[in-house]
């Protein structure tokens, strides 16, 4: 596996600070926002967008602008027949490849906007808590209000929050102490997503985990998988997806 990963995701050799990752189905708008915005970063980032299974047109449109907006792109149909999502594929791969590198991992999701100080702003966290195994981004809508999947922290007032809660990894820092230390072989093949399980094992190993307040990113809710926009429109439909057709597994 460690010889097909360097083949794919081949190494920068002017020393980016950190991998930034975008896991992308469809949702192509929001996706070159995303990578707009990331390829406008004042730091130097090695940046992979892993393409999970989306359509022809948008593989396509994603091969048109690699060049343009600097990213590695990886198409996970290359490597495996798992319908999406792939998350625990997709993690592990990334992981290899930042600690090849001896760089931190940065999750942002394709429905995600940062800002060009937001990585930096991470990172600068990172290095004044080295204990830290996690650092998030609090997400804002268009309007800079909190939304989800931070509703919980609406109405705090601190700048930083070291928190037991889960973070999303909707813009998430995962820091290379952490990444030696867990393995993400390990995540459970039956899930869909694996931001609740990693929280817990970051703080399991002796991490904190903190949510930036003071380095908000704009958020468009499920913008990639529009289905789990019913969670608040059809509520009944989206558990009957949920459950009985095995969808979004947490």
């Amino acid at each position: 596996m460690s010889n097909l990963i360097k083949s794919i995701i081949p190494l920068d050799t002017a020393m980016p600070q950190v991998l930034v990752i975008n896991p992308v189905k469809n949702a192509i708008e929001t996706t070159l926002d995303t990578a707009r915005a990331i390829t406008k970063s004042t730091v130097k980032v090695k940046y992979v967008i892993f393409n999970d299974f989306s359509t022809v047109e948008t593989k396509d449109i994603l091969e048109k602008h690699r060049e343009e907006l600097g990213y590695d792109l990886i198409h996970i149909e290359d490597l495996t027949d798992h319908p999406s999502p792939n998350y625990n594929l997709v993690l592990q791969l990334a992981q290899r490849q930042a600690l090849e590198a001896k760089i931190p991992l940065l999750v942002v999701e394709s429905d995600v906007v940062i800002t060009p100080n937001t990585i930096q702003a991470l990172l600068d966290h990172l290095a004044a808590q080295p204990n830290t195994g996690l650092v998030g981004s609090v997400t804002v809508d268009d309007k800079g209000e909190v939304n989800y999947p931070y509703l919980k922290f609406i109405g705090v007032k601190d700048a930083v929050i070291d928190t037991q809660r889960s973070l999303s990894f909707c813009c998430t820092l995962f820091s290379l102490s952490f990444l030696k230390a867990f393995d993400f072989k390990g995540l459970d093949e039956d899930k869909d997503w694996h931001d609740i399980f990693i929280s817990k094992k970051s703080v399991d190993l002796g991490f904190k985990n903190t949510l930036l307040m003071n380095v908000p990113v704009w958020h468009r809710p499920h913008a990639s998988r529009p289905w789990k926009q019913l969670k608040y429109s059809n509520p009944l439909k989206y558990y009957f997806l949920k459950f009985w057709r095995g969808l979004d597994k947490i």
